[in-house]
């Protein structure tokens, strides 16, 4: 083949989306394994490349990108509308992640005929600590060490208190050498940032070849027994955002404080739900979902404009959501019961990452390696579920989508800037309970 039709080959290669070439490799990787059967188990090397390649990513990935989102946190810009808009995103996704950990505990994704699915692969962690102790732990007494050992937890809290120190200096100082040093670094933390975007890219194309290698070893290990913990982890996955959905959003946002019918919420909220689950892009999606705010729930545009572009930053429910599934998922998989301050550690995580890797590509994925590494579990997982992740993004997508608008229309509630004669709310099932 002429050097010009590797080249094309190679362009229409890449035109087809990364996650839908990782979904073909987890096909045709578990294929091969079924087929072949243990000599499958040579790949396993190329499998392990991409863990690494993974691993490498975890501690510039989160000092680049929080200090990142937290510069466009500046406390001075956030006013009574920014304190209520954060604190109920961060709120939110608190409550997704401890419901993806609540169903997971219910259903155990990763338990049914998994006990050679990870040959090798055991919990780093020994004996669990308890909740006192995680939370003295999330304080480093040395930030450069816990950078330096991985520990994730304290490394996101001493992040995100430096970059609130660097931004509350910026603000209270008069000097302009100082300032200008103040923004030299946060335009460095983005030039990292835009250059790990570039690294993970690098990682998730090499991760096609990883993926197809990961789960040619696990079906050639464990056989066919392994096809029924991906339809368990789907389906977790998928009642945990109706759990979420239905009490956080419809239950406790639209019913308790707006008063309102959560039918008319959904039929208001339709097209940009619609949409995330076609596009699985929170951004992508967002001119829908300003419409919806705008000419479905009649929210106005002074309060709608600020949190829906920040909602699709920050917001992350459904990401943090699958944290929690993928953990126990996880902790499943090589027979670690994960004790309540781990789990509490899992909630920290999910919430304070999500302040800051939301734009980055496959994020969800990202924080999954924040998170297995701070309960000491096997990285491998990640490359397990990233076959799976282009059914389970449409699913966190629809989540964040729909809790931005939810968050909205409480805050527009608390602001009185949303006009309930609007279309979804009067169409006859959104009349306010109490008429």
């Amino acid at each position: 083949m002429s050097q010009s039709g590797i080249v094309s080959l190679w362009n229409r290669y890449r035109s087809v989306g990364i996650v839908y070439r990782i979904g073909v490799a987890f096909v045709l990787g578990s294929l091969v394994g079924l087929v072949v059967g243990e000599p499958a188990t040579a790949l396993k090397p190329v499998g392990d490349l991409f863990v690494r390649l993974l691993k490498m990513l975890i501690v510039p990935i989160v000092v680049f990108t929080l200090l990142m989102g937290v510069r466009q946190l500046s406390p001075s810009s956030l006013g009574r509308v920014g304190l209520q808009v954060v604190g109920l995103y961060a709120l939110t996704s608190a409550f997704a992640v401890a419901i993806g950990l609540g169903v997971s505990n219910l259903v155990s994704p990763g338990s049914r005929g998994l006990e050679e699915l990870l040959a090798g692969a055991e919990a780093q962690s020994a004996e669990a600590p308890d909740a006192v102790e995680v939370v003295l732990n999330i304080v480093p007494t040395n930030p450069v060490g816990a950078m330096a050992d991985g520990s994730v937890l304290p490394t996101i809290f001493f992040v995100v208190v430096f970059g609130l120190g660097l931004t509350l200096a910026w603000e209270e100082t008069d000097d302009e050498q100082v300032k200008r040093g103040i923004e030299a670094f946060f335009d460095l933390a983005d030039a990292g940032a835009e250059a790990m975007y570039k690294v993970v890219w690098g990682a998730m194309e090499f991760g096609v070849l990883g993926v197809f290698a990961l789960m040619a070893n696990v079906f050639g290990t464990a056989g066919v027994d392994a096809v029924l913990p991906f339809a368990l982890l789907i389906g977790t996955m998928l009642l945990a955002a109706v759990v979420h959905i239905g009490l956080v959003y419809l239950g406790a946002f639209v019913v308790g404080v707006a008063g309102r019918s959560p039918v008319a919420f959904l039929s208001g909220a339709r097209d940009a739900m619609v949409t995330a689950l076609s596009i699985r892009s929170s951004s992508g999606t967002l001119p829908v979902t300003m419409s919806d705010a705008d000419e479905n729930l009649g929210i106005e545009e002074r309060i709608y404009g600020f949190t829906l572009p920040l909602g699709a930053t920050i917001n992350m429910d459904g990401t943090a959501m699958y944290q929690g599934v993928a953990a126990i998922f996880a902790a499943n998989i090589v027979g670690v019961n994960l004790s309540l301050a781990d789990q509490f550690a899992v909630v920290a995580v999910a919430v304070l990452a999500s302040i800051g890797t939301a734009g980055v590509p496959g994020s969800g994925l990202i924080m999954l390696t924040l998170v297995l590494t701070q309960l000491g579990l096997p990285l491998e997982i990640v490359g397990l579920v990233a076959g799976v992740d282009p059914i389970l993004d449409r699913i966190r997508t629809m989540v964040n989508v729909t809790g931005d608008l939810a968050v909205t229309t409480v805050v527009a509630t608390w602001n009185d800037a949303v006009d309930f004669t609007a279309d979804a709310w009067n169409d006859g099932v959104g009349a306010a309970l109490s008429d």
